[in-house]
């Protein structure tokens, strides 16, 4: 299954320095990308929404990796405040180097902008069947200490 880190950076200057680290780290080039929000949305038809159009396919895509929407609704933001997601998809220890980059260069801990997640009714109940293939387990890893999250899909 692909692990990829993400990191928020409120400042996008930053990006360029965190990806040739983690460049150097072996990742290569194709699995290392900076994603802004674009300057202009280009209008494809009569109904056409670019700007909703974009957002709601980076949320789909965000929440595909694992993200919650509250998670997603955060990474949002703060391209909308001008800035950036780094992404690095690859092997457990090259991604988990990836994230200390990006976590020393300051990425932005989500969970303080996006509020707790929902509380779900089934969330203390013990479950009678249990997982047997793990290989279909997605979603966000939690680690304390910095703002760059792991999600694995």
């Amino acid at each position: 299954m692909p692990k990829t880190a993400v990191g928020l950076f409120e400042n996008s200057n930053l990006v360029d320095d965190v990806v040739r680290e983690i460049e150097a780290l072996g990742l290569p080039r194709k699995e290392v990308r900076i994603l802004e929000e674009p300057l202009s949305f280009d209008v494809t038809g009569v109904m056409s929404f670019p700007r909703l159009d974009y957002e709601v396919s980076l949320v789909r895509e965000l929440t595909r990796i694992g993200a919650t929407e509250a998670e997603a609704e955060a990474y949002l933001q703060g391209l909308r405040r001008g800035g950036a997601l780094v992404f690095a998809t690859g092997s457990d220890q090259t991604v988990e180097g990836a994230a200390t980059i990006m976590n020393r260069h300051g990425a932005v801990q989500i969970e303080k902008a996006s509020g707790s997640e929902p509380d779900l009714p089934t969330a203390g109940q013990e479950i009678d069947t249990p997982m047997l293939d793990t290989s279909i387990l997605t979603g966000r890893i939690r680690q304390s200490g910095g703002g760059a999250a792991f999600f694995v899909w």
